[in-house]
């Protein structure tokens, strides 16, 4: 999936790690402007600054997003979603708006629970029990939008701010990989238009169906019509496709099954 990617600290990076990994194309990344840091007080980057360059990745810098040349600079990448984790600027209504599928958080609590800013602090402030992370779509008001995936965890005794910081930074990046796995292209279906399919050789896709009818064995056929390597998601995306369009459920759960995720089928639907 072609997507941009928003954060600043090192949870945020921990999760540009797995999103980059997972084969998707990040075109570009939004983190706060360099920070004076250290006895010098030189500018530093931030960890998720530092990681897009280590990968290559082109990096912008705004100071706000409210301005219509960053927004420009956001449609211009041809992004389907924006990944949002820890960014430190507030996304205003055109930004939430601008790409096809909007913008997810990735939020270091268990929504409704400890909304806005040090969420991990907090839970450990108030003696909770457990907390976790939520994968939820953006909208206005703050950390408000529905919830697409959630994790919880424990929150031991000898637990502190920098050992619960990264069990959710492994557990958030490990659940927004399966969000723009499974959740955002179902909500791609969902809007119905079929702009997500840009990037499918739908002309061949007749064809294939019919073969597939009826005959899961089918589906090697379809990995190898369809997809090239590193790009599972487009495979997906294609189900979801035939599946809203031209065959039956069976042979839809019965693809879900052959990519190993025959579990999250009635979660995935």
């Amino acid at each position: 999936m072609r997507l941009i990617f928003a954060g600043t600290p090192e949870f945020a990076a921990t999760a540009l790690v797995a999103i980059v990994d997972a084969g998707h194309d990040v075109t570009l990344v939004l983190t706060q402007p360099d920070r004076p840091a250290g006895r010098g007080m030189a500018l530093q980057p931030s960890p998720v600054k530092r990681l897009a360059l280590e990968r290559g990745i082109a990096v912008f810098q705004p100071s706000t997003l409210k301005d219509a040349a960053a927004q420009e600079r956001i449609v211009a990448t041809g992004a389907e979603v924006m990944v949002v984790a820890a960014y430190g600027l507030i996304l205003p209504q055109a930004v939430l708006d601008l790409l096809y599928l909007g913008c997810v958080n990735i939020h270091a609590s268990l929504l409704p629970r400890w909304r806005g800013a040090a969420p991990i602090q907090r839970a450990l402030l108030a003696g909770d029990s457990e907390t976790g992370v939520c994968i939820m779509q953006m909208e206005a008001e703050l950390d408000s939008g529905p919830v697409l995936l959630h994790e919880a965890i424990p929150i031991g005794g000898k637990d502190t701010a920098g050992s619960l910081h990264d069990r959710l930074a492994v557990l958030g990046a490990r659940l927004i990989v399966a969000a723009l796995r499974g959740k955002m292209l179902k909500l791609a279906v969902e809007k119905g238009d079929g702009a997500f399919t840009n990037f499918l050789p739908l002309a061949g896709l007749p064809k294939v169906t019919e073969q597939l009818q009826g005959a899961p064995e089918g589906f090697e056929l379809l990995c190898r019509f369809f997809c090239l390597p590193g790009q599972r998601e487009e495979v997906e995306a294609l189900a979801r496709f035939m599946f809203s369009s031209y065959i039956t459920v069976p042979v839809y759960e019965a693809f879900y099954r052959w990519l190993g995720y025959g579990d999250q089928i009635d979660e995935m639907v």
